[in-house]
């Protein structure tokens, strides 16, 4: 299995002076359970290079058993040093993507034209396109043959309205994204805030949240196995 992992370049907060970029959790749970099963990961991004971290998510409150296998695995953090530029991808050459979240995303690739490209790519190829938390914005502008956003009617998640509340981002995003993908025509479900939520739809795979960062990367290996 060759899976591409595609992160955010994106580091400014809005306009808060603070910094964010892909959330940690949401990266490494899925790298091991991917790596764990022998498959073969490709870490991409917008720039290439080496993705900004949101650095909330190397707090202590934040660590996870993944989190610091990955902090402590000198391979795994050259390999994030590294990302190969997006536009230097091809979907040809992989049989999946995944796109972790953090609040970056929000900001670069729900308008990355490459990034559209590369899911419509996939999707025409029928193989499985799988994002967790933020990262469903990447889905936005993605469209269909007949130019209908590939997302209508579909059953999808992502960070809900009520999560973006309680972490006090709401006015700081550019867009609430369960709004955003209501609007395109998306069907939103949601399970409880921070608890695992994850829905397959055909070839579609989401997840809530940082905590379901792993069922997600679960759910997009069963789709290839």
């Amino acid at each position: 299995m060759k899976i591409l992992v595609v992160l955010t370049s994106h580091d400014e907060l809005g306009n808060t002076g603070e910094k964010t970029g892909f959330w940690l959790e949401e990266l490494a749970a899925p790298y091991y359970a991917m790596k764990d099963v022998g498959a073969e990961i490709t870490l991409a991004s917008p720039k290439g290079g080496q993705p900004p971290l949101d650095p909330k998510s190397n707090q202590p409150d934040f660590q996870t058993d993944a989190t610091r296998r990955f902090e402590n695995d000198a391979e795994a953090k050259s390999r994030l040093a590294n990302t190969v530029k997006l536009a230097d991808v091809h979907a040809a050459d992989y049989d999946a993507v995944f796109y972790p979240g953090g609040h970056g995303p929000l900001w670069d690739l729900a308008e990355d034209q490459k990034s559209i490209a590369l899911i419509e790519s996939f999707i025409l190829t029928n193989k499985p396109v799988a994002a967790v938390c933020h990262a469903p914005a990447a889905l936005l502008h993605v469209k269909t043959i007949g130019d209908e956003p590939w997302i209508k009617g579909k059953q999808l998640t992502a960070f809900s309205n009520s999560e973006e509340d309680a972490v006090g981002l709401s006015d700081v995003v550019p867009f609430l994204l369960e709004d955003a993908l209501k609007q395109r025509g998306a069907n939103f479900k949601k399970g409880d805030d921070w608890s695992s939520f994850v829905i397959t739809d055909g070839i579609l795979i989401t997840g809530q949240n940082p905590a379901s960062s792993e069922a997600t990367a679960k759910a997009l290996l069963k789709q290839l196995a």
